[in-house]
């Protein structure tokens, strides 16, 4: 039977303060990064995580987020607190959490000028480039034709595919890949 200490003890504990998340520095936290890439490892051990993959960590219950010490936050908080520091929150979360749960690496593209990026299962980042770049929308968001062409032209200048991954109202997520085509 497994106890509660032992699997308080697989947990990463994780400190939200303003608009920064970070881990302690632990071998759990190392092991995160080294067996699922979350977040960016820092010289001093720990990992610096995005809002999103705190969410994502604290509602598959690998992860227990404190504003302080002694103050736990509940994921529905953290919710709240994060859809005022980012913008498309929810959305962005949903696709995060659908592709993480497929089995690929999901990580930040802001330097693409996208969402996120994705790796092909069993890429890690630094291994290989990323496959794709994700663009999140809610089914009920409109986008101009300008628009939709700036994505493209972007996945097409950084030699990925494009996903657009539209969430509707119940939260699923279906997937449009985009491409070139020559006449």
């Amino acid at each position: 039977m497994v106890t509660k200490k032992e699997i308080k003890k697989d947990l990463v504990r994780v400190y939200f303060s303003k608009e920064r998340v970070l881990t302690e520095n632990s071998d759990a936290a190392r092991e995160l990064y080294n067996q699922s890439r979350f977040g960016t490892l820092l010289p001093d051990g720990k990992l610096q995580l995005t809002l999103i993959e705190t969410l994502y960590l604290l509602e598959k219950k690998r992860a227990e987020v404190y504003a302080s010490p002694k103050r736990e936050i509940e994921f529905d908080k953290l919710v709240k607190k994060a859809e005022k520091l980012e913008p498309n929150l929810w959305p962005r979360y949903c696709v995060f959490r659908d592709i993480r749960d497929r089995g690929y690496i999901i990580k930040t593209a802001l330097k693409f000028g996208a969402d996120f990026r994705v790796y092909d299962r069993g890429i890690k980042p630094g291994e290989d480039h990323a496959k794709w770049i994700v663009y999140p929308v809610s089914e009920t968001t409109n986008l101009t034709w300008y628009e939709f062409a700036a994505k493209n032209r972007v996945a097409h200048s950084t030699k990925k595919r494009l996903l657009i991954g539209i969430v509707d109202e119940e939260n699923s997520v279906t997937y449009y890949e985009i491409r070139w085509v020559r006449p």
